[in-house]
């Protein structure tokens, strides 16, 4: 099938690629000019596990290309995707729907039909209806169906979570959209087993923000066990581990941890809550997670500062900037107001990220950035484990311990036990872990 994809971004980048390895004839269009170059040399606009691997071969096989000109290469189309971002709004936190609109306007203008134009982007319920008002408008007379077909990739495993996914769920009104739309993921239907579940277009729409609405307070809710563990002498990790055995509630999103961040969590959460109260149905659950959540990232600063004692003149390293490890996704990221916090407080940041330095360049002014963990952790006063990179789960701690000018470490990923600290020679500062109390690291005082 011929299927043309608008959006070059994350979503729409890896669903070309994934779909024309599936056998599919795609066009991915951007109007971005540059990027589509840099695509064309081989440079993706971001970083994804295999991803440059994944294009190359498809576009090496004839199966995958890419255009900036809308009308020529959605000749022929069945199937057009609309990928584009839907940022939240400034002012009101509504989701921004402009791009979506456009897309929908110069799509309906240009197919020829019979087809189908389907939602990728993460939009509010009744984006489709307001979509099909447009196709109505701009190609009246052309049999152009109106889906939604929501994406559940994660960053970092993105290509699996497409190849293998949970569920494919497809939103439509009519007979012609199912039908082309389960032709489209019938290689994943019957290779993977993967369950497709056909819904009315609205629940589609719904169903994508309540999934991610529900991690959030996953993580919001396991990150308040965590205080109140460290507040009574308990292990997060035990409790976590404990709760997650059970199938109802099950073990993923249960790490404690500094907040959640990126492209997802922050701006649905926040639309869902606007268009609850729009249509005056409260989620009292999901805002009070998002509450809790901004008040995450800088209690994280502040544990910092008061293992350190002192902080003013201080140095920190902090190890990882992106919200997550295989991603250099900086929006949202906790790094942002942990960085923020402490050099509010007088304290120098040094930091390390594998992939997401150049864009945290831009973001995080006054920090100086390092080749290395090594070379942040020489002569600071606190090493600061921030994203959960492979490369940091197996730091020669021993090593850190000689770098650092006091032996301290905050680990706000509870990656390393304490008695591994403790046979470096390190003071480890947890999440949700026992307080033993104060000690003296360098002559301050400093949690252990």
């Amino acid at each position: 099938m011929r299927i043309g994809i608008v959006g070059t971004g994350y979503v729409g980048l890896v669903s070309g690629a994934c779909l024309a390895d599936y056998g599919h004839e795609v066009v991915c269009i951007d109007t971005d000019q540059d990027k589509i170059a840099k695509i064309g040399r081989g440079i993706m606009p971001i970083f994804e596990p295999g991803l440059d691997t994944l294009v190359a071969s498809n576009v090496a096989a004839g199966r995958l290309s890419f255009a900036t000109d809308i009308r020529p290469a959605l000749t022929d189309v069945s199937a057009v995707f609309i990928a584009v971002g839907t940022p939240s709004r400034r002012g009101d936190g509504h989701a921004d729907l402009s791009y979506v609109y456009a897309a929908a306007r110069e799509i309906a203008a240009e197919m020829s039909g019979p087809g189908v134009i389907i939602t990728k982007s993460t939009v509010p319920v009744g984006t489709g209806d307001e979509i099909e008002r447009i196709v109505a408008e701009v190609a009246p007379g052309k049999s152009i169906a109106v889906a939604s077909n929501p994406e559940f990739l994660r960053e970092g495993a993105a290509i699996e979570d497409f190849k293998r996914p949970d569920r494919i769920v497809i939103g439509c009104e009519d007979e012609l959209a199912e039908a082309i739309l389960t032709e489209i993921y019938r290689p994943l239907s019957l290779n993977q087993s993967a369950p497709v579940l056909v819904t009315r277009r609205r629940d589609a729409e719904l169903i994508k923000y309540a999934a991610n609405a529900f991690l959030a307070v996953k993580i919001a809710y396991i990150n308040e066990i965590a205080d109140l563990c460290e507040a009574v002498g308990g292990d997060v990790q035990q409790v976590a581990k404990g709760i997650g055995f059970d199938q109802r509630i099950g073990s993923k999103f249960l790490n404690a941890g500094p907040g959640y961040g990126g492209s997802c969590f922050p701006k649905d959460t926040l639309a869902l809550l606007k268009t609850a109260d729009d249509y005056q149905a409260h989620l009292r659950i999901v805002e009070a997670a998002v509450k809790a959540n901004d008040l995450r990232k800088r209690a994280m600063a502040r544990k910092v500062i008061g293992a350190l004692g002192e902080a003013r003149g201080r140095t920190v390293a902090l190890l990882g900037l992106t919200f997550k490890p295989n991603t250099d996704d900086m929006r949202d990221a906790p790094s942002l107001a942990i960085v923020a916090a402490l050099q509010d407080a007088g304290v120098n940041v040094r930091a390390y990220d594998p992939e997401g330095m150049d864009q945290a360049r831009a973001m995080l002014p006054g920090v100086a950035f390092c080749t290395s963990a090594y070379e942040a952790a020489d002569g600071a006063d606190a090493l600061v484990l921030v994203t959960e990179w492979d490369e940091f789960r197996a730091l020669d701690l021993d090593r850190m311990t000689q770098l650092l000018a006091r032996p301290l470490m905050v680990d706000l990923r509870n990656i390393y036990k304490p008695e591994e600290a403790r046979r470096a020679g390190l003071y480890l500062v947890g999440l949700g872990k026992p307080n033993s109390g104060p000690v003296l690291v360098g002559g301050s005082r400093a949690v252990a």
